[in-house]
């Protein structure tokens, strides 16, 4: 596997992912192919409950690639199908974690992601 700038990014964020905040590794599907309008997409990071339901996406970019509505798009298209409680996203410098807010369906930003129970 090629390292590439995003590559490095996922990397570091699955390992705080492990290490900081304690999901276990069994949790954690990297390039989770999903189909949205008969096209496959691949999220980056998707953790999982315990219970098997998706809990987190989380979409990387590359430290170069600016963050923009377009990301945040394409990850609330991913959690059309998936349903997960958090979404983050990261290019490595900046982080954004937001949970959804159904009932008014709207995003709500949020400081940091909860750790693993």
């Amino acid at each position: 596997m090629v390292l590439t700038p995003e590559e490095w990014v996922r990397q570091h964020f699955v390992e705080f992912l492990i290490k900081e905040k304690k999901y276990p590794v069994s949790l954690i599907a990297i390039e989770k192919q999903l189909t949205i309008n008969n096209r496959k997409k691949r999220t980056d990071i998707l953790i999982f409950n315990s219970n098997g339901k998706p809990n987190i996406i989380v979409e990387c970019k590359a430290p170069s690639i600016k963050i923009t509505q377009a990301t945040f798009d394409q990850i609330a298209r991913y959690n059309l199908k998936l349903d997960a409680d958090f979404l983050v996203i990261t290019n490595g410098l900046e982080h954004y974690y937001c949970s959804l807010d159904k009932e008014n369906e709207t995003y709500v930003f949020l400081k940091d992601i909860p750790s693993y129970n």
